[in-house]
């Protein structure tokens, strides 16, 4: 099993930029395909990225596409979001997740076996 925790969440203007962490503990990190998912009010839960367990291959959804970069660092047991031209569409909680999968992506919340317990992220206009 393995607990994760975001951080890095906060409120920002139009714009900013923003990185979250996703920091594992309980398992080595390398062991899973991770995800990064949102939520914002009254939405269902939206896939951001996900990275294969090396990392050699990363996914995006539609709406972050060349905005948000997903990387990891299994020697330090995180996941990285990195967030730039943020827009106010981008406020949402933010979930990173773990699968056990082999697979080099995923982009179904189901699939995911384990789960942090999100960070806020606030972008105003």
């Amino acid at each position: 099993q393995v607990q994760l925790v975001e951080s890095g969440g906060g409120l920002v203007q139009a714009g900013d930029s923003l990185r979250l962490s996703c920091a594992a503990s309980g398992r080595t990190l390398s062991t899973y395909l991770m995800g990064w998912f949102r939520q914002a009010p009254g939405k269902e839960r939206e896939f951001v990225a996900s990275i294969n367990r090396f990392g050699g291959a990363t996914y995006y959804g539609a709406s972050v596409k060349g905005r948000f970069t997903i990387s990891r660092d299994n020697a330090k047991n995180t996941v990285y979001l990195q967030m730039n031209s943020l827009k106010p569409e981008d406020t949402a909680v933010y979930y990173c997740a773990a699968d056990r999968s082999s697979a080099w992506r995923e982009v179904r919340a189901s699939e995911y076996d384990y789960w942090g317990q999100g960070t806020q992220v606030t972008v105003s206009s």
